[in-house]
Parts: C-alpha cells; sequence; structure tokens
C-alpha cells in the first residue's frame, strides 16, 4: 500500500504541479501581448489560465496523498515533512489567493497591464521556488534513513 499511496503522490505532483507552474510562469507572457494580437494572444492567455483554475482543483490530491504516504511512513511528524506541509500551503494560498485573480484580472481590462503583470510574474515566481524547495526536501529528507 505505501507504494501505491508514493506512486501516486508523486505522479500527481508531477502532472499537476509541473503544469500549474508552466502555465503561470507563461500567463503574463501572452496577457500582455492581447492589446497587440488579440486572437491568438488572447487565446493562449485565456487557455493557460484555464490550465492553472482547472489543475488546482485536482491538485488538492497532491498534499492528500502525501499525508498519507506520510502516514504509513511514520514521518508525520519529521520536521522536513512539517516545513513541506507548510510550504505547501503557502504555495497553495499564493496560487488561490494571488496568482489565479490576477490571470483573470489580466483578461479582463486592468488599468496598468505592466504593473500587474510584473506583480503576477514574481507571485509565480515565489510560487514555484516553494515547490522546488519542497521538492528538495522530498528528496534530501533530513535525518532519514537512507542517508541521501
Amino acid at each position: 500500500m505505501t507504494k501505491l499511496l508514493l506512486s501516486v503522490h508523486v505522479l500527481a505532483a508531477i502532472l499537476v504541479i509541473g503544469p500549474i507552474a508552466v502555465a503561470a510562469s507563461l500567463f503574463p507572457r501572452y496577457a500582455r501581448q492581447v492589446a497587440d494580437d488579440p486572437g491568438r494572444a488572447a487565446g493562449v492567455a485565456t487557455l493557460l489560465y484555464r490550465i492553472c483554475r482547472g489543475y488546482t482543483v485536482v491538485g488538492i490530491a497532491v498534499p492528500v496523498f502525501g499525508i498519507a504516504t506520510g502516514a504509513q511512513f511514520g514521518v508525520l511528524t519529521d520536521p522536513w515533512l512539517i516545513i513541506s506541509l507548510v510550504l505547501t500551503v503557502i504555495a497553495a494560498i499564493i496560487l488561490a489567493m494571488g496568482i489565479l485573480p490576477g490571470q483573470q484580472r489580466m483578461l479582463g481590462s486592468v488599468p496598468d497591464l505592466a504593473a500587474t503583470a510584473t506583480r503576477l510574474t514574481m507571485l509565480t515566481g515565489i510560487f514555484n521556488v516553494l515547490w522546488a524547495i519542497v521538492v528538495v526536501l522530498m528528496i534530501v529528507r533530513p535525518g532519514s534513513a537512507t542517508g541521501a
């Protein structure tokens, strides 16, 4: 059962968080181009927003299966896992309260497009760095018996 939970957790992280990270990173570029090329750029920006929004809903599987896996391994109280969970919550808040609303605003009419795009790019960068830290913690697992 542990191997199944771990496999689902890792696959969900790759197949869900990866596309959000890429789509969120590309979004500001295409949203800025909407004024110059409303057809193609608007379509791409809308698609990237839908990817982020849709995958966010499915993304809950990553921490759910991560917690289940941690329980199976008996590491729920290990500091590396607690830190990973806190960083995951922070990343989720940034996505739900910053990135997705920012993308939605940019798809509408925004008075200061450049400032909104810059803020969105910054939030996306923070989101991606948080996930990179979580991945490193999951691989290195300070104090683990694997010696990694």
